[in-house]
């Protein structure tokens, strides 16, 4: 039952008890108090302590939207582990052209083999392809406070006398990274308020910068494109990596597929000479991968999804009707596959591949973040 007479002493959104992880989220027992506040607010209050909440397409693009009109410098959040699928889209269409400083979060989840000096020129050359500048990037482990310092020095830097907006998609670590913020910079909680986004009934949290500037959170979004939209709570938590991912390398050939969980499959099509050469995994270490032969692995698909192939926990329904296929060729170089919230796969040169997956997911390629 949704209440919507009743909003939230806090923050103005109208509460309800039904879904815990959408805004205005109350306990049905806290309805009869007589100043009620939501569970984020209560959270942010007692803990000093900001949560997601889940918002519309909508409403999350009138918020971005209304940072056009803004003098302010834009603080962008992206996951390491998806960093394609975590771009907000039509990102300069929406905010036009803002100073933007691009923070990639949970570098730890990578593998620590990882090169960051390189990586850093990675990011530079695929944003300099996509025509996008920004000011600043900074890698970071927001959960272990690993980047912090720079990305205070960098905001400091390029702030310019204005205020400061943070932005990200849903699972980012964007309320880690704020919560961060709160702890390194604020010694007491009450300086930490919520003001109303203009248009919207959803707050961003107000933290002080200075005497006369806040840095301002603003609500994420999870995307139809990506995998966790789908998820169940648990499923999830087998999805996301909460520690580094360790390289899983199967030697294939052209007659061989690999299961990732149940929620896609790579077919290999060819490779040099026909050879087996290798293909190296970067999924969640909690997920399952099982190798296969091609020409009977649709039947084992739909036989042991939610067993053998988890996760899912269980299985889809319809799946069948549920799946998209996407054909891959590297060239001289190595590719990675990314398959948005489920990891990438680096294929080797020359070899080309099949990909199929939930219809909605993106899927997409990349010069590997190995190449340099």
């Amino acid at each position: 039952m949704t209440i919507q007479t009743y909003k939230c002493i806090g923050c103005g959104t109208a509460l309800q008890s039904d879904h815990p992880d959408a805004a205005g989220y109350v306990p049905k027992s806290a309805m009869d108090k007589e100043d009620i506040i939501c569970k984020r607010c209560f959270r942010l209050k007692h803990y000093n302590e900001v949560q997601d909440v889940n918002i519309s397409d909508e409403q999350f693009e009138n918020i971005i939207r209304g940072l056009k009109d803004v003098n302010g410098l834009i603080v962008k959040v992206v996951d390491a582990y998806d960093i394609e699928g975590s771009w907000i889209e039509d990102l300069n269409h929406l905010i036009g052209r803002k100073d933007l400083i691009l923070v990639i979060n949970k570098m730890d989840i990578l593998p620590h083999a990882m090169n960051h000096t390189r990586f850093k020129q990675w990011v530079y050359k695929r944003l300099k392809e996509n025509r996008i500048k920004v000011l600043d990037i900074v890698l970071m482990s927001a959960i272990k406070g690993n980047g912090l310092t720079e990305l205070m020095e960098s905001i400091v830097k390029h702030q310019l006398d204005r205020d400061v907006y943070i932005i990200g998609t849903t699972n980012v670590g964007k309320s880690t990274l704020i919560n961060k913020l709160i702890e390194s910079s604020v010694g007491d909680k009450d300086v930490v308020t919520t003001s109303f986004f203009p248009g919207t009934t959803l707050d961003m949290i107000d933290i002080p910068l200075d005497e006369n500037h806040f840095i301002f959170d603003t609500p994420g979004i999870v995307y139809p494109h990506q995998l966790s939209y789908y998820l169940s709570r648990d499923d999830l938590k087998l999805v996301t990596p909460k520690k580094e991912i360790k390289q899983r390398i199967f030697q294939l050939s052209s007659d061989q597929s690999v299961f990732i969980g149940g929620f896609a499959r790579i077919s290999v099509e060819f490779t040099t000479d026909d050879e087996r050469l290798p293909f190296v995994f970067f999924q969640n270490n909690e997920i399952h991968l099982h190798r296969r032969k091609t020409e009977d692995s649709d039947a084992f698909w739909l036989e042991h999804i939610g067993g053998l192939l988890t996760p899912p926990t269980s299985s889809i329904k319809n799946l069948n009707d549920s799946l998209q296929t996407y054909r891959f060729n590297a060239g001289k170089e190595r590719l990675d596959i990314v398959i948005s919230g489920l990891g990438f796969i680096t294929i080797p040169a020359y070899a080309a591949i099949e990909v199929t997956t939930l219809e909605r997911l993106k899927v997409e390629s990349r010069i590997s973040i190995f190449e340099g």
